[in-house]
């Protein structure tokens, strides 16, 4: 695994380290946690996270458009710099993960952010299998995170 080349990977695994022991040790910041607990500024928030993560279909996009695909590697590589920084966004958001489809929802969200970090370029492996099942995964994943979020979403404004 080479992460000398992989600034953004390194960046992620160290947010998403963050993360984890601020969670595992209930370590908080009385000033965040109070503004988390405001309606408005979850909603705003949580607004940022949905667009983060919105936005990072939009590889798959310009991959799979003709006229957009010289787009292509600049966008991984904001791609890859959004999902490096996506566990701080998360935090913002929320210090906890939920419980419940929340739960489930950060546990996808997370094992997700890994799994891109991990992504080829940091593995060094030219496998056609391995690529393929990892991009499937990736997306899949991806897909059934999107699912959660307008879900998520929807019982948020719901229950207002």
């Amino acid at each position: 695994m080479v992460l000398t080349n992989n600034k953004s990977t390194v960046l992620g695994l160290l947010l998403f380290t963050a993360f984890f022991l601020q969670f595992i040790f209930s370590i908080q910041w009385g000033w965040l946690l109070e503004l988390q607990q405001d309606q408005m500024y979850r909603r705003w928030s949580g607004l940022a996270l949905a667009i983060i993560i919105a936005f990072q279909w939009l590889l798959s996009v310009v991959r799979t458009s003709k006229k957009l695909r010289k787009h292509a590697l600049s966008m991984q590589n904001i791609h890859k710099w959004l999902g490096a920084i996506s566990p701080l966004i998360f935090y913002v958001h929320s210090m906890d993960m939920g419980y419940g489809y929340l739960l489930l929802l950060s546990y996808i969200f997370f094992s997700n952010t890994i799994l891109g970090y991990l992504n080829l370029d940091v593995i060094k492996n030219d496998s056609e299998a391995l690529f393929k099942g990892w991009m499937i995964s990736h997306v899949a994943l991806s897909l059934i995170i999107t699912i959660l979020m307008i879900f998520h979403i929807v019982m948020v404004f719901y229950y207002k």
